[in-house]
């Protein structure tokens, strides 16, 4: 009887401990781990910016060489989003995204390792094969962490901290090369992954279950149909315009160092550009979140890609001086689309449905970012970057009739 008792006990303990940890009464803990995960991947990714054109004299690459490189790093994130998402239902949301942070830092290990051209490839296949895992659980998990209005914030907050990684991890990279050889920093930005992997692992934190409760209001049965029909056209138009704006601004920083070089900018000052576009694209996605939620999606995308097209342009023909001042607003530009992009994604899914959305919009955005530098990087070749930016900068323009259509797709589902 004694023992039946301490069963019981035992079981109401285990029951109580674990609603107490259930991920709708600590939402935070989900959101800080999320975050930490989007600023590690994001840096990563964004670190091989800096690197590409110490690539291009190593390996004495083309700029079309050099954006297959960029693809096949991005190709490789894009590609497998889905099938992480779906592993992560499996094995769980912390395991799959704790591997996939220790894969990411084995291939910046391999590539500072890398003494063969097919090394690299390999190394840049790793490393996207590992930051394939970060977009899709972590974001589902904020948004299932934070529903209704509040998932907007949230998940403005969340992309928020990815520019963070953004603006850090290429400056200190940048820095480190200034002391040591590109191949030593690479392996110590991989040194950091690992402890990332790790930490994430390890953190106090739980999944939501694929059966919690859900919050979202749902529709009623005279307009199921209608609403379902609505919520895929205008799910289409904003998977377009975020195809658009990913190839826009992948094509933009993939040859934003070597456009830097052309006017005169060193390592040094190309860190810095960098980390200087970051900030404005980490203040751009913080603000436009915001703006976003008073102006609405046409408005704020009017704003946004316009701004970026003209930003491209301006940055052209000018000095290095002055290209580094205009940098943070192009920043702003550039990325303030997206978390309005990423904001309005729960707003067109079910709630179940949610987790594949996600992992099929970073599907098409990011594998469009990867096709992007390869096609410019031909052009680049061809006719000249100069050209290629010129380019970039008249394709951001064709948002604007899809957030138009976008616009009325909303409307008609309120």
């Amino acid at each position: 009887m004694m023992r039946k008792n301490r069963v019981m006990t035992a079981k109401a303990l285990s029951t109580a401990t674990s609603h107490a940890d259930h991920p709708y009464r600590g939402p935070s803990r989900a959101l800080w781990v999320a975050c930490g995960a989007h600023a590690l991947h994001d840096g990563l990714t964004d670190t091989l910016y800096l690197l590409l054109p110490i690539l291009q004299t190593e390996f004495a690459l083309t700029y079309a060489a050099i954006g297959v490189l960029r693809a096949l790093y991005a190709g490789a994130m894009a590609g497998l989003q889905v099938p992480a998402a779906k592993l992560a239902q499996r094995i769980g949301g912390p395991s799959m995204l704790a591997a996939g942070t220790a894969v990411a830092g084995a291939g910046y290990l391999a590539l500072g390792a890398s003494s063969t051209f097919a090394i690299l490839v390999f190394a840049l296949i790793l490393g996207g094969v590992g930051s394939s895992t970060q977009h899709p659980i972590a974001s589902s998990l904020v948004a299932a962490a934070y529903q209704g209005p509040r998932s907007r914030g949230a998940l403005g907050t969340y992309n928020f901290a990815g520019d963070l990684g953004k603006m850090a991890l290429p400056a200190i990279t940048a820095g480190l090369i200034a002391v040591m050889s590109w191949r030593l920093a690479a392996g110590a930005v991989g040194i950091a992954a690992l402890l990332g992997a790790g930490a994430i692992l390890l953190a106090p934190w739980r999944v939501p279950a694929a059966g919690d409760k859900r919050t979202d209001a749902q529709p009623s049965k005279g307009k199921t149909d209608e609403r379902i029909y609505l919520s895929r056209s205008g799910f289409a138009l904003l998977l377009a315009i975020g195809v658009i704006d990913s190839a826009t601004r992948m094509g933009f920083l993939t040859f934003l160092p070597f456009l830097l070089r052309a006017k005169g900018a060193g390592l040094p000052e190309i860190g810095v550009a960098l980390t200087l576009v970051f900030a404005g694209g980490a203040a751009g996605k913080l603000v436009c979140g915001f703006v976003g939620a008073r102006l609405g999606v046409l408005k704020t995308v009017l704003i946004t890609e316009g701004a970026t097209a003209a930003g491209i342009l301006a940055l052209l023909p000018v000095p290095i001086g002055v290209a580094l001042a205009l940098l943070p607003i192009i920043g702003v530009a550039l990325n303030g689309t997206s978390s309005v992009l990423y904001g309005t994604v729960p707003e067109l899914v079910s709630a179940e449905r949610r987790e594949s959305a996600f992992g099929v919009f970073y599907t098409a955005t990011i594998g469009a970012g990867a096709l992007s530098p390869a096609l410019y990087g031909l052009i680049g070749d061809a006719i000249s970057l100069r050209m290629a930016m010129q380019l970039v900068a008249a394709v951001v323009l064709l948002t604007l009739p899809l957030a138009w259509r976008l616009r009325r797709a909303l409307e008609a589902q309120k």
